[in-house]
C-alpha cells in the first residue's frame, strides 16, 4: 500500500497502536476518529476470542507516515468516550513459540 508523492517518493502506509479504548467503540468509529488526519486504509478492534468483546485496544493504518504522526500528535492521551487514549506506532508482531514448550 503505497503511493507516489510530487516529488516521485514512495510514502509507506503506517500502522498505529490505539490503547485504553472504550470497550464500547467501534472500527468504524475509530475510522471516523482517525480520519480527520488523513485517510484511514484499515481498523480493527480486537476483540477477545472466548467473550466476543472487545479488550479496549486496537489498530489504524493510515496512508502515510506523515499523516500517521499527525494522528499521534493529536490523538494521543486524548478523550474519547470519557478515557484518555494512548496512540503511538505499532512495533512488528514477535513470534512467539506455540504451546506450553520451553526449554530450559
Amino acid at each position: 500500500m503505497s503511493s507516489q508523492n510530487k516529488k516521485g517518493r514512495q510514502n509507506m502506509s503506517a500502522k498505529l497502536y490505539v490503547g485504553r479504548l472504550p470497550y464500547s467503540t467501534t472500527e468504524e468509529e475509530l475510522k471516523t476518529i482517525f480520519g480527520a488526519h488523513g485517510t484511514v486504509t484499515s481498523a480493527q478492534i480486537i476483540m477477545d476470542r472466548d467473550t466476543g468483546r472487545s479488550k479496549g485496544f486496537g489498530f489504524v493504518e493510515m496512508e502515510t507516515a506523515e499523516q500517521a504522526e499527525a494522528a499521534i500528535k493529536s490523538l494521543d492521551n486524548s478523550e474519547v468516550e470519557g478515557r484518555s487514549i494512548m496512540v503511538n506506532m505499532a512495533r512488528p508482531k514477535e513470534d512467539r513459540p506455540s504451546g506450553n514448550s520451553y526449554r530450559s
